[in-house]
């Protein structure tokens, strides 16, 4: 028997029962029903006869009236006849209908008396002496119609109560049997339910056997079966579920499983990481992520993003959103330029600092399929960092002293204040100054980097036009460029708007990346400085035709104290990370683009001066 079968069968105590009250319903109404027939069969028809009887006794007894004041005697012998036959056929039918105690003997009381109230109704007719007449009508026949009378009430009160009594005797009967119809349908109801539901339970008791054991396979266990018997629905699924289950640990034995044991390791890999490690796919939402990222950042595999990082500060999701992006726009890995970049974080152990690293995930066809980030504590190397920039600040101040001092003992010893100087002697003495000149050089920007980095040093915007800082920064370097044999190019896109910059900071990242061009720019080459409109700001570049910077090191010439390998040497490696400071403190961006060995482009961007608001002026 099939699934649908079973259940039908389970509910059959249920629809027995129902059908039992409805044959206790039937049978009540039936019962009701022949106690009002009895009513009527032995009852009424006696009280009908006798309401007749009473009416035909009356008129004729009216008749009666009619003879004694004189009236026609045909008309009255005529109108006797019919009453008197209609009596008769009345009291036939209460006689045949003998239904209560006593009724007979009244019945016969009552022929009694009419037969003998007809004797006297016939000898009225036949008195024509109307005193006499009237003598016999009051004396004789009046009382003969009053006991008939009488006899008539009597039988009529005996119908009538026993009418009553069997009304009375239905109605407790008709209680008496709602009282047993309700309990019998409550208890058919209680049997029926309680028959289905045992019926019914031990029908799904494989279901449950089939959950527990799908429950178990969830868990891993792939080597527990479901057995269950018969050739139902449940059956074949049960079998189905085997099937599935024996599959399932084939796969976990084959390349599959080994597969997911991968799939495994990589997490427990990822696990092992003390820093919060995040996957995201291509459309921005969490996959996967480790122990630490969920105990630092609260960080929950969700389906959403949205539902992922709920717990996560506005701060961390606004860094996620940014490195993220990056990655899936196709910008390749995000690397950060600086511990400024590092995100704070506070917690019970005190304040971190996490700084984002991000690679891209790669699908088969060589697409973005989704990224990794890194949050990389570096708490301690910022700490170390900061003290080696309050050191290298400490001492670069203490340098200044001594090397002022020195500088003068130079100039005064080539100015041959302390006496003359041979040939050799100034020759050394100029040289020296070109190197005290550098150190002081180097110093200054150490301070000024230290200033920086402290926030001690506030931008004094104003609205400059872009070629004046280009002009500004080409003429500031025009002599070493001759000196260099170098050609240096001006391209400004005509009609740009005004930056909001101040002047002097960006007039040194404009020297900084010139000079750095003519350095590495040989003999006979050629520099170009560009500025063209770039979506609100305006895009500054330097480009030389020098042998440019390989791409392995081009993430890094922003870092403080950096030399490329092998390049010619100048200053103390913090030129740019200057000029990345003060780009970004303008609110605009610093970058490199170069393929070796055709040259080298350096770029920023400036944000313009934004339009009146005429509206305010309306």
């Amino acid at each position: 028997m099939n699934l649908r079968g079973k259940l039908l069968l389970a509910q059959a105590p249920l629809a027995l029962a129902l059908a039992v009250v409805g044959i206790l319903a039937t049978a009540t109404v039936s019962s009701l029903g022949r106690h009002a027939d009895a009513i009527l069969k032995d009852n009424y028809r006696s009280v009908l006869a006798i309401q007749r009887m009473q009416e035909a006794l009356e008129r004729l007894q009216d008749t009666a009236a009619l003879i004694l004041l004189g009236g026609s005697a045909e008309t009255a012998a005529s109108r006797a006849t019919v009453q008197r036959q209609r009596f008769e056929s009345e009291l036939h039918v209460q006689e045949g209908n003998i239904t209560e105690p006593g009724e007979g003997e009244a019945t016969q009381r009552l022929r009694q008396l009419w037969m003998s109230y007809q004797t006297d109704f016939d000898a009225l007719q036949q008195n024509h002496d109307p005193v006499l007449a009237r003598a016999f009508f009051f004396d004789k026949l009046d009382p003969s119609f009053g006991a008939v009378k009488q006899a008539t009430e009597t039988i009529l009160a005996l119908n009538q109560d026993a009418m009553v009594q069997k009304s009375e005797h239905a109605r407790r009967e008709a209680d008496r049997m709602n009282s047993v119809m309700l309990l019998a349908s409550i208890a058919a109801l209680l049997i029926g339910g309680i028959a289905s539901g045992l019926l019914t339970s031990h029908l799904l008791q494989p279901l449950a056997v089939l959950t527990r054991t799908v429950n178990r396979i969830g868990d891993g266990d792939f080597e527990t079966r479901a057995n269950i018997t018969g050739k139902d629905e449940l059956a074949q699924l049960a079998g189905n579920v085997n099937t599935m289950a024996a599959r399932l640990s084939q796969y976990r034995r084959s390349s599959l499983g080994e597969l997911l044991l991968a799939q495994q390791a990589s997490q427990a890999a990822i696990d092992s990481m003390p820093d919060p490690v995040i996957v995201f796919d291509a459309k921005g939402d969490v996959l996967n992520v480790n122990q630490a990222a969920e105990a630092v950042l609260a960080v929950a595999v969700g389906s959403a993003t949205g539902e992922a990082l709920a717990a996560v500060s506005q701060e961390a999701r606004m860094m996620l959103d940014r490195v993220c992006g990056h990655v899936l726009s196709g910008k390749g890995p995000y690397v950060p330029r600086g511990f400024d970049e590092a995100l704070r974080i506070v917690s019970t152990d005190g304040e971190r600092y996490l700084l984002p690293r991000a690679t891209p995930v790669y699908a088969e066809q060589g697409g973005v399929n989704g990224a990794t980030v890194v949050l990389q504590d570096v708490t301690r190397l910022r700490r170390v960092d900061e003290l080696r920039n309050d050191l290298v600040a400490t001492v670069a101040h203490e340098f200044r002293t001594p090397l002022t001092s020195l500088r003068m003992a130079i100039h005064l010893c080539i100015e041959q204040t302390a006496g003359p100087l041979t040939e050799k002697q100034a020759d050394l003495m100029y040289t020296a100054r070109e190197d005290c000149e550098r150190l002081q050089s180097m110093v200054d920007e150490l301070l000024d980097l230290a200033r920086i980095q402290g926030g001690r040093v506030e931008l004094q915007p104003r609205p400059t036009p872009p070629d004046a800082l280009v002009q500004a920064a080409v003429e500031a370097q025009r002599s070493v460029a001759e000196e260099r044999k170098v050609t240096i190019e001006t391209h400004v896109f005509p009609g740009l708007s005004d930056v909001s910059v101040d002047r002097e900071r960006v007039l040194l990242v404009l020297s900084n990346l010139l000079s750095n061009a003519l350095r590495h720019t040989p003999p006979g080459g050629r520099v170009e400085v560009r500025a063209h409109g770039d979506d609100g700001h305006v895009r500054f570049e330097v480009a030389d035709t020098g042998p440019g910077i390989p791409k392995e090191y081009q993430l890094s010439v922003f870092e403080k104290f950096f030399r490329v390998p092998g390049a010619a040497s100048g200053g103390a490696g913090i030129g740019l990370s200057i000029s990345q400071e003060i780009v970004e403190a303008h609110g605009g961006e610093i970058g490199i683009e170069s393929d070796p060995p055709h040259g080298c482009t350096f770029w920023f961007t400036m944000p313009t001066v934004p339009p009146p608001d005429n509206s305010e002026a309306l």
